[in-house]
């Protein structure tokens, strides 16, 4: 596949709502082979009729991209050298069986997502033909054919990684051409980076959606922010039980603290400052304002299985994880009145 990269490489992004729909516009715009593979019918309408419009904070761009249905990917006859997976992580293996038979033999499955779901990839496709990766980008979506990028290219951030070793040497290949869309780096501990950004958005993403306000308002609520930064000390207890490094991540400069809840805080307070405007909304509450279900067992579950594997709780995380379900179940109302019940936790001894 090394020439085929070179050669302009077929891409497809399996997965256009807010962050996929950015991205893929990126690759279109820089001349490469695209196709958009979507599973909301008038999306991929409204990209046929008008093209994907990306509205940044200081510009808007429109790129036209082929789109199609989920239920014409048995019509591909052509396969794909690249497949960018941006579905939620909860759907990650299942539309990974369904794009398997596209993917070229000796092809890449690239799975632009939260949560672990690299290995959910390599469990279909074979190690040798999952890269994992880790996105931080603010979007948002709400609208057909129009996606609300909050971080232009010098601000958005990309790691990739092999998960075969083997394969190692041609991650920067794949580097080379997400560089369109934002600053990457490669790395040989592509675990110990998805475990990173775990932990981040293990206090970030359903906390704030419990109280229902952007994420900024959330870590100013009186008594919130060590909510949050507890539920990711938490998360990062459960990575290095796991058997990850404490590495940098999003544009952070090498690690210069031997406490790992200091490097929770630099992690969190990063995202705050660089990586989120005053109206963002994390894509936890974003699905539930939509009606959707949010990634909760995928990131806050994750930390919480791996804790109570290793015989530790994690109280913050489990009551989160409560409140979520509950909410979701309809019995319960995101709003801040939600916070007492979270930060009542934290005088609760720790594990």
């Amino acid at each position: 596949m090394a020439s085929s990269l070179t050669d302009n490489p077929k891409i497809a992004f399996v997965g256009t709502g807010a962050q996929g729909a950015s991205i893929g516009a990126d690759f279109a715009l820089a001349g490469f082979d695209v196709t958009f593979i979507e599973q909301w019918p008038p999306h991929v309408e409204a990209i046929r009729e008008k093209g994907i419009t990306v509205n940044l904070p200081a510009r808007t761009i429109n790129a036209r991209v082929p789109a199609l249905h989920f239920c014409q990917v048995a019509e591909i006859k052509e396969k794909f050298d690249l497949i960018f997976l941006v579905v939620k992580a909860y759907d990650t293996k299942w539309v990974t069986q369904m794009v398997e038979p596209i993917l070229a033999r000796d092809g890449f499955v690239i799975g632009l997502q939260n949560g672990m779901t690299h290995l959910d990839i390599a469990s279909v496709v074979g190690a040798e033909r999952t890269i994992g990766a880790v996105i931080e980008i603010a979007s948002n979506m709400f609208v057909p054919g129009i996606t609300n990028r909050q971080n232009d290219q010098e601000e958005s951030w990309f790691a990739l990684g092999a998960v075969d070793p083997d394969q190692q040497y041609r991650i920067e290949d794949v580097a080379k051409l997400l560089r369109c869309s934002g600053r990457v780096e490669v790395t040989n501990d592509i675990k110990s980076c998805k475990w990173m950004k775990l932990v981040v958005n293990a206090a970030e993403l359903i906390p704030s959606a419990i109280l229902n306000l952007p994420l900024g308002d959330a870590a100013r609520f009186p008594g919130f922010l060590e909510v949050m930064r507890h539920a990711g000390y938490e998360a990062m207890q459960a990575a290095l039980l796991d058997g990850a490094s404490i590495i940098p991540i999003i544009g952070l400069p090498p690690v210069t603290t031997n406490d790992p809840e200091r490097y929770v805080d630099r992690i969190f307070d990063e995202v705050l400052q660089t990586f989120s405007r005053p109206d963002t909304l994390t894509c936890s509450l974003q699905d539930w304002r939509k009606g959707r279900r949010a990634e909760i067992d995928e990131v806050n579950g994750y930390a919480v299985d791996i804790l109570r594997k290793h015989g530790h709780g994690a109280r913050i995380n489990q009551r989160v994880i409560e409140i979520a379900f509950e909410i979701e179940k309809g019995t319960l109302e995101a709003d801040p009145k939600n916070a007492p019940a979270l930060i009542a936790c934290l005088a609760a001894p720790r594990s």
